[in-house]
């Protein structure tokens, strides 16, 4: 019997450079793997997916932690590949990074067929033994011929397998599909530190769908980060009346606790959650923030060393580790955190931006300014970068480049007294040295 080269990979499109990594690998080795990039119109994106689950022989779905959170919403797209696949006896193999465990999302795996996702035979992929799953999956996965593959399958249903494509059974309203392309593009500026873009993304799908949950978590982080904890507050308010009771709603309730300043409880909360979920990296950050706005900046470092430690490719945590230990002035181990954040996500303005600052204390202007550079190339919105740019430029006796980068950010960022402040002072300079 034929051994089969043609792959479907199924991903959440924050983890489209995970996809595209297992993606590139398959191709290389002579595999035509199938990858969903947002470059489908939403007019055509249901019968171009399920066509392509179809015709392929294998189907690949990349779990990360957070891959299944959405699925019980109705529409979610994720679930529904999944579910094609397996009713139509597809070889269906989950690829688990960043610590992924089926334990941790019991409550995710909803209706008759996902909860079947489970019971196949999974290939983790650390990500320091990459390309050695990889060759695992192809070796021991993907040389099989189909009709060898046995499918676990509800005793309710059995569906023929088929070459024709099979007609979509209840096609969802384009609505829930296009709120997901505006989410997950949400989350793409989130991950790369472009808070008011990612607002922008998230605001948009819940127009499409004000159920969803993650809308609302998210966005309450892009005010949260933006200092308007007000509007975070609502927003998490909001996504508790439509999330069911399990971790999601434990880090909703644990971060309105924060925001309102009542660590002690806030903390009960992620303690309590971590006991019941030890292997969630998301957990250890939400404990290691609620330290952080303690001032307990060893105790925040502890906690994102927990969840460095289960998931060593988790760019936030390190993110964050980074801005407790610049709080403890440890700037050499700052850096050390940024760069790494940058390792895992070069995409990431804001690892640049405070990298930059702590090359700044440590009196490295032109490092500084090199990330603040690279800062700006990423987030051309983002004033603090040109304002401390303009530092630079102003210790370097650049008058120019520092008016036009104090210009700038008060463009961006017009009721930022610091920065009128900074460019007032600029200009008296100039004066009196003309």
């Amino acid at each position: 019997m034929q051994v089969e080269k043609t792959v479907f990979i199924s991903y959440r499109r924050t983890d489209i450079f995970i996809a595209r990594s297992v993606q590139k690998e398959l191709q290389l080795h002579g595999y035509d793997a199938f990858l969903d990039y947002l470059t489908i119109d939403s007019g055509s994106f249901e019968q171009v997916i399920l066509q392509e689950i179809a015709k392929r022989a294998h189907f690949l779905v990349i779990l990360t932690p957070d891959a299944l959170t959405r699925c019980p919403e109705p529409g979610d797209w994720l679930r529904r590949e999944i579910e094609y696949a397996m009713q139509h006896k597809r070889n269906v193999v989950p690829l688990l990074f960043e610590g992924f465990n089926f334990r941790n999302v019991e409550t995710d795996l909803t209706g008759e067929w996902l909860p079947l996702l489970r019971d196949y035979n999974g290939v983790e992929v650390p990500a320091v033994y990459f390309d050695e799953a990889i060759d695992r999956l192809r070796n021991r996965f993907l040389n099989k011929p189909l009709a060898m593959i046995l499918h676990p399958t509800p005793a309710s249903r059995t569906l023929p397998v088929t070459t024709q494509p099979p007609k979509p059974v209840q096609p969802p309203p384009p609505e829930p599909v296009l709120a997901e392309v505006h989410f997950e593009q949400g989350m793409k500026h989130y991950r790369n530190g472009r808070y008011i873009q990612a607002a922008d993304c998230f605001t948009k799908a819940l127009a499409l769908n004000e159920q969803l949950v993650d809308g609302y978590y998210w966005r309450g982080h892009t005010y949260r980060l933006r200092a308007d904890s007000r509007r975070a507050i609502t927003d998490w308010q909001t996504a508790q009346k439509y999330q069911p009771p399990d971790r999601r709603a434990d880090l909703i309730h644990s971060n309105i606790c924060r925001l309102s300043g009542q660590f002690d409880e806030a903390l009960q909360i992620i303690t309590e959650a971590i006991q019941q979920y030890p292997a969630d990296a998301e957990l250890y950050r939400n404990k290691g923030a609620v330290l952080y706005d303690k001032k307990d900046y060893d105790g925040a470092i502890a906690a994102y060393d927990e969840a460095i430690r289960v998931n060593p490719e988790d760019a936030f945590a390190c993110f964050n580790r980074g801005l407790a230990r610049a709080s403890k002035r440890d700037m050499a181990g700052a850096i050390t955190d940024f760069t790494e954040a940058i390792r895992i996500n070069p995409e990431d303005a804001a690892a640049y931006y405070n990298r930059g600052n702590a090359y700044r204390l440590k009196n490295e202007p032109d490092k500084a300014r090199a990330d603040y550079d690279k800062a700006i190339e990423l987030n051309p919105q983002d004033a603090a970068s040109y304002n401390n740019r303009a530092l630079i430029y102003g210790q370097q006796g650049q008058t120019d480049k520092e008016l036009s980068d104090y210009e700038t950010a008060l463009r961006l960022k017009p009721k930022d007294l610091l920065v009128r402040k900074n460019l007032e002072i600029a200009r008296e300079q100039k004066h009196k040295r003309a």
